[in-house]
């Protein structure tokens, strides 16, 4: 078989801020591979189908910086990585058959050669439902959200993969509501979510709305800055903060955090963290009930397509600007 382009998003620039369009990120088509030939070596060849673009990974655009924890990044001139599905080609394992499809943490590019199923960053799995599920929200809020019925919760980028899905949990265990995101399209989708309160932060001061509708119990935090310092102010005593992202330091210099003497007077615990540590311990009950809730409409599942891997740098700039609503997936 003649030889195909093995395209991948290379890593090209450390930005400043945003990621900058055409330079930070680029598509390389210098490569290539031939599909029914290339050696395998008692491994696996995928065909990547399906990319998930996600917040998190403009924080590993930054340079390795281990005073502020950040120890591994991504490498100028090489791949981004990310979760994906990717389709079996061929095969010389009895792990999988030729059609099959399997997720994991890949690198961003057509085609991947794998000794192995586990030779990924986390294992690869065979994917039994093509759904690309929010983990995150379930996992960590299970972790970290010590949820009560009747308790408050605030959201921030409550129309997005994340923040949608923490919306629908809290509601399922009986909590109040508020969420705040960048649109008045973003505010209806939240209300048919079931958020009991949402607000423009474009329009209108988190303080604001929290000195109303709070004192609140948790707070999923994926802005930080200014957002982060009102939610200090309007905390209940013993309220849990998770920080799942803080978009609001990409944008140039944060907003100094002026309130934190909150968390020791109110005994609020600060939750940082990132999915692997705690994925194994609610992989199996995850998969178990939670595709099967998407499937009978129980819980509303919104992506946002992007197609080719052009479509990776136009997904984290929807981040950026606030357009995206739902999950960014990035179709091959």
């Amino acid at each position: 078989m003649t030889p195909v382009v093995n395209a991948r998003v290379v890593f090209n620039s450390i930005p400043k801020a945003y990621i900058e369009p055409g330079k930070t990120l680029i598509v390389d088509k210098s490569e290539t591979i031939d599909p029914e030939n290339a050696p395998l070596n008692g491994g696996i060849l995928l065909k990547i189908v399906i990319l998930s673009v996600d917040p998190y990974m403009r924080s590993l655009m930054n340079a390795p910086d281990p005073k502020k924890g950040l120890l591994h990044t991504y490498t100028l001139g090489q791949p981004l990585g990310g979760l994906g599905i990717a389709e079996v080609i061929r095969t010389e394992t009895d792990e999988v058959k030729v059609g099959d499809r399997v997720y994991g943490f890949m690198p961003f590019q057509n085609y991947l050669v794998l000794p192995s199923l586990n030779a990924g960053v986390t294992p690869f799995k065979i994917l039994e439902n093509k759904l690309d599920l929010p983990q995150t929200a379930y996992m960590a809020w299970k972790e970290f959200a010590n949820a009560k019925e009747g308790e408050t919760v605030f959201v921030t980028s409550g129309a997005g993969a994340v923040g949608s899905t923490v919306i629908q949990i809290a509601k399922k265990q009986g909590l109040k509501v508020i969420a705040s995101a960048g649109s008045e399209d973003k505010l209806e989708y939240m209300k048919s979510l079931g958020a009991d309160v949402v607000f423009n932060y474009k329009k209108t001061q988190a303080a604001e709305i929290l000195g109303r509708e709070g004192p609140i119990d948790i707070y999923w935090d994926n802005v930080g800055g200014e957002t982060l310092d009102a939610a200090l102010v309007a905390a209940n005593f013993k309220a849990r903060f998770i920080e799942c992202g803080l978009m609001a330091s990409f944008g140039g210099k944060p907003a100094p955090i002026q309130n934190f003497e909150h968390v020791i007077g109110k005994n609020i615990t600060i939750h940082g963290f990132t999915l692997t540590p705690i994925y194994s311990k609610y992989e199996k009950e995850f998969y178990e009930t939670w595709p099967e809730l998407v499937a009978k409409g129980e819980i509303k599942h919104k992506e946002h397509l992007f197609h080719g891997l052009e479509g990776v740098e136009e997904g984290i700039i929807a981040f950026q600007d606030g357009s995206n609503v739902g999950k960014a997936v990035i179709v091959l």
